[in-house]
């Protein structure tokens, strides 16, 4: 590394910490998550695509454990083992490292080893205010760090959940799109699988094994499958547990005998994923797609409208956000509003800075119920890259 990067580096580090004492100062107490966290709990939460890019490893017991490849679920796990002070609304801030494989070719703006500067609210009744207050203390700390130019994009699954809960299909087709959203090919091509062939799934599996399990009851279906694996000589590798795979065949024999899904349908989830606009515009233009099948989605857009509201209040130049129904973060287990700051020098691929609420996540982490948790990180090379990229470019224009 060059002194001059080192001094830069330095320096953007510095800035951090004045950053992490704004947070302090908020209200957020400073932790630092161990590095190393048990990796089932981990995996369990953070969905298929992160779970590939995780570092997984065993000790000499024979525990699974993984470098965190965030800070969000360490500080969730950090929160449960403290004893409860009875406080509703719980803040935490961070400044650490996480790790994430990358492929040989991966530029600068994805290193494997990288740091995170970020917020975690746990609690609070008042939802949207509390992203809307998440989203404005991220962005005061990337223009306290130098950052002017940046775009904010925005997205919303609560909304996506309401279209999927008034369109008409099975549950089971409603649960796999919401799985697929985070990966849009597989989205598109699940999307046209229910619409031209359900059954597809169903063909391609053994004839015996399929003869044995239609009609059987489900529970017996794993004691099925395990006994026809053994017949096979089929030794059973990888995560998924036997009886996930005995469901899994349940619901294609379940499909290969329901009705396509009808295309009006299809095609408004198509067109709800593909709305693309101006957040203060996009509110109608839902509304508009949503009047011509009935589909009543208003407490979502009176949700999406105050959050608009609440993030102006704030000091958010909501003018300048833009909302992407397709946008939904890489991690799956964000279920509401969610969001990225992305620089034009370093593209959409390479966002700033992002977060969202994840309401999920504390009771899969362990928690007694369900506890509502929003948050946000600075990703701080990306910053620093951003920020020293566009003093250069200011630099050559000037």
């Amino acid at each position: 590394m060059a002194a001059e990067t080192i001094r830069e580096f330095e320096a953007l580090e510095a800035q951090a910490q004045k950053l992490l004492s704004g947070f302090i100062a908020g209200g957020h107490e400073a932790v630092a998550p161990a590095l190393i966290q048990p990796a089932n709990v981990y995996l369990d939460v953070i969905g298929e695509t992160l779970r590939a890019r995780t570092y997984v490893f065993q000790d000499p017991n024979g525990v699974e454990l993984c470098l965190r490849p965030d800070l969000t679920v360490p500080t969730c796990l950090l929160h449960l083992e403290r004893p409860s002070n009875g406080e509703t609304t719980t803040k935490y801030c961070y400044n650490g490292t996480a790790f994430r494989f990358q492929p040989s070719d991966a530029d600068a703006a994805h290193p494997r080893e990288f740091r995170q500067l970020g917020i975690e609210t746990f609690g609070g009744e008042d939802r949207e205010k509390v992203e809307a207050e998440t989203v404005a203390l991220i962005l005061e700390g990337l223009k306290e760090a130098g950052l002017t130019d940046f775009g904010l994009r925005i997205g919303d699954l609560g909304i996506l959940q309401s279209v999927m809960d008034g369109a008409d299909m099975p549950q089971r087709w409603r649960q796999k799109l919401m799985h697929q959203f985070w990966r849009p090919d597989a989205f598109r091509a699940e999307l046209e699988r229910l619409t031209n062939r359900p059954s597809a799934a169903a063909d391609a599996l053994d004839p015996e094994l399929r003869k044995l399990v239609e009609g059987a009851a489900p529970g017996d279906v794993p004691g099925i499958l395990s006994r026809y694996l053994e017949a096979e000589g089929i030794e059973l590798i990888g995560s998924r547990a036997l009886v996930d795979i005995a469901e899994s065949l349940v619901l294609i024999l379940e499909d290969a005998k329901a009705e396509p899904l009808a295309p009006a349908t299809a095609e408004l989830i198509a067109n709800y994923v593909g709305v693309n606009a101006r957040a203060k515009a996009a509110g109608a233009r839902l509304k508009d797609l949503m009047r011509d099948q009935e589909i009543n989605i208003s407490d979502a857009l009176d949700t999406y409208q105050r959050r608009l509201a609440l993030l102006a209040d704030a000091g958010v130049d909501v003018s300048k956000a833009n909302f992407s129904a397709q946008f939904g973060r890489s991690l799956e287990y964000y279920t509401g509003f969610v969001f990225e700051v992305v620089a034009p020098t370093l593209g959409d691929q390479s966002p700033v800075a992002g977060g969202g609420r994840y309401d999920t996540v504390l009771r899969a982490c362990g928690a007694k119920e369900a506890t509502p948790a929003a948050g946000a990180a600075i990703h701080t090379e990306r910053l620093l890259a951003a920020v020293v990229g566009g003093q250069a470019l200011n630099g050559e224009a000037s």
